[in-house]
């Protein structure tokens, strides 16, 4: 399997090479040259499969030439091992039509981890073969960057730094970041956004001082890998539903777009999806992208929701590319002219292609407090604001009644007690694996929003690559 950069201009690597450089040179996001395709009856026939060999399942085809079946395999053990619940994501019923795919049952009890559990252990294997040393440079809109620490954490000749906007993050997520104290773990606090975080580590991707002595990487989203390891929990979800025979709709809280544009990769590979829902709060780039064709970015406003409180969302590019007919020039140039004015319309190909699957929805607070106590009150479930949202989308959808819909609950309620107390009444309790959170230690650096003073710091404290 090869993959090539979104815009054009960047060497085809295999998949060690796109995960070990995460962002392609050129400034776009790698891809499959092609997308790997199963029968109805190869779908069929994975039913029933534990989670570790679906995935192995799935994967296999996306990194053909780099691993072997068995290193695949015991690389999904490993990782999946880690979680707390024997199904990995399993799946909630809510009523006739709607259910929950709870995917927070990882070590840092959010969506990110079902991905970055494997990307830590892919670094490592490919590391071994080399003497070489990976700087993980990224920014966390919340869950990120704790996945990734614990991902990373002790690994040698591994060195991460994470940025988030100060204050911007719940005091649970920040902890889980900031009280790592391995010696390979730098966690940063930036005067800024999300967007603004995310900016400096796409720029320190093409600073030639920096990856002139540095082998950089990503874990955020633009990272294949991680994709790659996302589009699993749609196939599992949908075989338990009845998927090939029946079609199943899945509605995605969504932010950087990664999470729902797995969904997409399933659908390429056969999976019969009636609908990805794009659900967002009011920093609502997407909605309006997919429903009138602007993608245009206006300012960031805090909520209740951090991890979609994102005005540019990286992995819309990818989309962007597949169904504007895979013309990686054009794109370049759509881009510039995007990242130039942070304003851009749809072409009509893009429109129309991302219309055959998508649909999308946007929520205000209210709605959002309304969905969780809505799930407490009719469904018995305690939800984290970001699953409200996509709750909010799917029930206000209008998917056929015979269409299950699956909301994808992306990160467990006592990591933003404040808000699901607020719209419940009842405070979410951690789990005893991560009890003891706010009588650890924290330790991380405050810098500027100034991209200068964030390379500098990189460059000071990271490990030349050999």
């Amino acid at each position: 399997m090869k993959y090539i950069s979104t815009r054009g201009h960047a060497e085809a690597l295999d998949f060690e090479g796109v995960t070990l450089a995460g962002l392609a040179p050129d400034g776009g996001l790698y891809v499959p040259e092609s997308w790997p395709r199963f029968s109805a009856e190869e779908i069929a026939n994975m039913a029933g499969l534990p989670y570790a060999e679906l995935a192995v399942r799935i994967m296999a085809p996306f990194v053909e030439g780099s691993l072997t079946e068995g290193e695949l395999r015991e690389l999904c053990t490993q990782a999946y091992g880690t979680f707390a619940h024997e199904a990995i994501t399993p799946l909630v019923q809510l009523d006739e039509q709607q259910w929950l795919l709870e995917l927070f049952h990882g070590p840092t009890l959010a969506f990110k981890d079902v991905a970055l559990q494997l990307l830590g252990r892919l670094f490592e294997h490919f590391l071994s073969r080399s003497d070489d040393h990976l700087t993980i440079v990224g920014a966390t809109s919340g869950d990120t960057g704790s996945a990734a620490i614990d991902a990373v954490a002790g690994r040698d000749r591994i060195d991460i730094f994470m940025l988030h906007p100060e204050g911007r993050v719940s005091d649970v997520q920040r902890r889980q970041m900031t009280t790592v104290l391995s010696p390979n773990v730098h966690n940063i606090a930036i005067d800024g956004s999300f967007d603004d975080a995310q900016a400096m580590v796409k720029r320190m991707f093409v600073d030639a001082e920096v990856t002139g002595k540095y082998r950089i990487t990503a874990v955020n989203s633009i990272n294949w890998a991680r994709l790659m390891a996302q589009v699993v929990y749609y196939f599992a979800a949908a075989l338990q539903l009845g998927a090939p025979q029946r079609k199943v709709a899945f509605s995605v809280p969504t932010g950087n777009f990664g999470d729902v544009f797995a969904g997409y990769v399933a659908a390429q590979m056969g999976l019969p999806i009636e609908r990805l829902i794009v659900a967002t709060n009011i920093n609502d780039i997407l909605h309006r992208a997919l429903s009138s064709g602007d993608y245009s970015a206006g300012t960031v406003t805090p909520t209740a929701a951090p991890s979609m409180d994102i005005q540019v969302s990286s992995n819309f590019e990818r989309l962007l590319f597949c169904e504007g007919g895979r013309d990686g020039a054009a794109l370049a140039e759509q881009m510039r002219g995007f990242e130039a004015s942070k304003a851009m319309q749809l072409t009509n190909s893009q429109r129309e292609g991302s219309a055959a699957l998508f649909t999308s929805a946007r929520a205000t607070p209210g709605e959002m407090t309304q969905a969780m106590a809505y799930a407490a009150e009719h469904y018995g479930q305690t939800i984290d604001p970001h699953t409200a949202i996509g709750l909010h989308a799917a029930r206000a959808a209008g998917i056929d009644p015979s269409v299950p819909v699956v909301t994808l609950a992306t990160a467990h309620p006592a990591k933003f007690p404040d808000a699901v107390e607020g719209a419940t009444g009842t405070v979410p309790e951690l789990p005893a694996r991560v009890g003891d959170l706010f009588d650890r230690e924290e330790r991380y650096e405050t810098l500027p929003g100034t991209y200068e003073a964030v390379r500098d710091y990189v460059v000071q404290c990271a490990t030349p690559s050999a």
